[in-house]
C-alpha cells in the first residue's frame, strides 16, 4: 500500500472512530454530568469536523501537476494542517478554557452520579481511539495531513487520561479535578497546536531541506564522470517529502552538446536515485565560466 493510500485509509478511520466516540462522550455526559467528558465531547467534535477537512485536503494533493500548480499539489496538505491547528487553538481550547477556569473559583457543588458509567466510557474512548492510532504509528512515512492527524490522535489520548484522572477525583470526593482535568485536555491542544502551526508554516513559505539532504545531492552530482564542479545549489519543499532542487554543473569546455546533455541526465538520475528529488533543474556550464559558489552548509 502506498503512503497516499494509507494516509487516507488512516484519515477516514479516524474520522468513523470520532463519530462513534462523540456519540458515546456526549451521551454518557448528560448521565453523569462529568464536565471532563462534556469537554472530551467537544474535543472529538472539532476532531470531527478538522478531520474530514484533512481527508479532503488529503485527497486533493494527490491531483498531478497542471498548469497553474507546476510542482503539483502537495502544499495542499500542509495548508489543511495549518487550518487544523488554528482551529485547534481558537476552537476547541479556548472554548474549554471558557467553560472551566469559572469553575475553579464557584462555590457552587456540581452534582455527578453514574461516574463508574463515566470512567468506563473513557477508558473504552482511548481504546477505540488507540486503533488509528496504532495504524499511524506502523506507517514509516506519512503526509502532513496525516502527521496532522497522527498528532491529533496523541492529544486525544493525553486528553482522555487528564479526563480519566479528573473522574477518579471526583469520585474520591474531589470535585474540584473535573475542572482541573479540563483545562488540561484544552492545554494539551494548544500545546500541540501551535507546533503544528510552525511547522507546518515553515514549509508553506518555503523552507529548504536540511544539511544532509544538500550534501547527498552535491555528492551524487559530482560522483558522475565529466562533472568538474557544481555550484548555484538550491532546494525547496513543495510538498512532504517532495524537493524541488536546481544547481549549475560545471563540465569540458570542448565537450558537444550531446555529451554535455548525457552528463546533465546521468546526474539527474543520480541525484533522484540518492535523494528521491522529484523536481531537479541542472544547468550545464562549461569548466571556469562561472565563479564557484560557497558549498551548501
Amino acid at each position: 500500500m502506498s503512503r497516499h493510500s494509507g494516509d487516507i485509509g488512516a484519515l477516514r478511520l479516524s474520522v468513523e472512530v470520532y463519530i462513534v466516540v462523540f456519540t458515546l462522550k456526549l451521551a454518557v455526559f448528560f448521565v453523569t454530568g462529568v464536565m471532563a467528558l462534556f469537554a472530551e465531547a467537544f474535543h472529538t467534535l472539532s476532531d470531527i469536523l478538522i478531520s474530514c477537512f484533512l481527508l479532503v485536503a488529503a485527497t486533493w494533493s494527490l491531483k498531478a501537476a497542471d498548469r497553474d500548480h507546476m510542482f503539483g499539489h502537495g502544499r495542499a496538505q500542509n495548508v489543511a494542517a495549518l487550518v487544523a491547528a488554528t482551529l485547534f487553538i481558537s476552537f476547541t481550547s479556548y472554548k474549554l478554557y471558557e467553560e472551566a477556569i469559572p469553575r475553579l473559583f464557584t462555590q457552587e457543588t456540581a452534582t455527578y452520579q453514574n461516574l463508574p458509567l463515566a470512567l468506563g466510557t473513557l477508558v473504552v474512548s482511548m481504546v477505540i481511539a488507540a486503533v488509528p492510532f496504532v495504524i499511524l504509528m506502523r506507517q514509516k512515512e506519512r503526509g502532513s495531513a496525516a502527521k496532522a492527524q497522527f498528532r491529533e490522535l496523541i492529544n486525544d489520548e493525553l486528553g482522555l487520561i487528564a479526563a480519566l484522572l479528573g473522574t477518579i477525583f471526583i469520585v474520591m470526593g474531589e470535585p474540584l479535578g473535573d475542572p482541573i482535568a479540563t483545562i488540561v485536555v484544552a492545554t494539551v491542544i494548544a500545546y500541540g497546536a501551535v507546533g503544528l502551526f510552525r511547522e507546518n508554516l515553515s514549509l508553506l513559505v518555503g523552507a529548504a531541506p536540511g544539511p544532509e539532504f544538500m550534501k547527498k545531492l552535491e555528492d551524487a552530482a559530482r560522483s558522475v564522470d565529466g562533472v568538474l564542479g557544481i555550484h548555484g545549489m538550491t532546494a525547496e519543499y513543495v510538498g512532504l517529502g517532495e524537493v524541488n532542487a536546481g544547481f549549475h554543473i560545471e563540465v569540458g569546455g570542448g565537450l558537444s552538446l550531446a555529451e554535455a546533455d548525457r552528463i546533465s541526465t546521468e546526474v539527474h538520475k543520480r541525484v533522484q536515485e540518492a535523494t528521491g528529488c522529484r523536481y531537479c533543474v541542472i544547468h550545464v556550464d562549461p569548466a571556469g565560466t562561472c565563479e564557484q559558489a560557497a558549498p551548501a552548509k
